[in-house]
């Protein structure tokens, strides 16, 4: 889907476009005017591409304090049209009421790690750079060193196999729990040799440690929670007519958008056995059916790309949908507390 509006001019330098960046601002047909959330900020890709569009004002959100400092030039260069907040994405209605912002046109999210803090060694996210075992976006809550340490390996094992997708996920927990009595996991390297000592790689598959790691970040940052969270803010702040498009790097992630908007997009009727349920009307207009993925010139220059999709949607005039059921992955909280 592509806008259909002002042309999007994507900004010179390659750093700032994230991957999918164009077809995901495309997907929201930003007008001149308009009122846009970029809910993870990042290096602000999306941001220069919406500001581009005359007149329009984004709010850009990010945990990462970091990624709050990076982006200070542009808003200065925006001339006021784009605001910074650091905070959740899935704080996103809040922050539009701060912003005294009732309703928006378009929302962006760009779930998962960036490539900036997988670039960082400090932060701890890359099993390829030797730092510290981190793999905290904003600056709280315990690392993923504390849950190597704290958590039992029943829970370890559950962690990893179900935020990771990893079948060897008990072997793993068992090295780790074992490697932890010896002296504490403190460091990416040592954890990434750890899990290679169990998973074995086959030539031309990806790292052994790549869902393990996977699995910690999403716990640590209690990523999945974020996402739903999100979309129900998005879908409580779009105003009719206004777009929502989620770029997502793993099947987790992509699960959670697809079935959240298959909820909203079709009417949830009562059924012969549960006549009293109400009806509730499509909140979503789904604009892909099937995701968009890169092209072939993008993962030339940005193979990291590989795994990501893009679904969009419009919302309706239909009132937002009650919550959903609670998730069905382990919280940090019961991870961190052993049960």
């Amino acid at each position: 889907m592509m806008a259909t509006g002002p042309e999007l001019r994507v900004p010179s330098d390659r750093r700032h476009v994230p991957v999918l960046g164009v077809e995901a601002v495309a997907a929201l047909a930003p007008r001149a005017g308009g009122v846009y959330v970029d809910a993870t900020f990042g290096a602000g890709g999306y941001s220069r591409m919406l500001l581009e569009v005359p007149g329009t004002r984004v709010i850009g959100i990010d945990r990462d304090r970091t990624a709050i400092a990076g982006g200070f030039a542009l808003v200065e260069a925006s001339g006021g049209r784009l605001t910074l907040v650091e905070d959740r994405f899935s704080n996103l209605a809040d922050v539009c009421a701060g912003e005294g912002v009732t309703h928006v046109d378009g929302i962006v999210m760009d779930v998962g790690v960036s490539s900036m803090q997988l670039d960082q060694a400090e932060r701890g996210f890359s099993f390829r750079l030797d730092g510290p075992l981190d793999m905290r976006m904003g600056q709280h809550g315990p690392s993923a060193a504390d849950i190597i340490a704290a958590a039992s390996e029943t829970d370890l094992a559950n962690l990893i196999y179900i935020l990771g997708e990893e079948r060897q996920s008990r072997g793993i927990a068992r090295a780790i729990v074992a490697a932890r009595r010896e002296e504490p996991v403190t460091t990416t390297r040592r954890l990434a040799d750890i899990v290679a000592r169990v998973v074995r790689a086959k030539p031309n598959d990806i790292h052994p440690a790549t869902r393990t790691f996977q699995a910690l970040r999403i716990a640590v940052n209690e990523e999945l929670d974020e996402l739903q969270t999100a979309l129900v803010a998005a879908e409580q702040r779009l105003k009719p007519g206004g777009r929502l498009a989620v770029v997502s790097f793993h099947s987790l992630e992509d699960r959670i958008v697809k079935n959240f908007l298959n909820a909203r997009g079709k009417s949830a009727g009562g059924s012969r056995h549960l006549p009293e349920v109400a009806q509730h009307a499509p909140s979503f207009e789904i604009l892909t059916r099937r995701p968009i993925v890169p092209g072939e010139a993008e993962l030339a220059v940005n193979p990291r790309a590989r795994s990501a999709k893009l679904r969009s949607a419009e919302r309706t005039a239909a009132p937002a949908h009650p919550d959903e059921a609670p998730p069905e992955w382990p919280s940090l909280q019961s991870v961190m507390r052993g049960g």
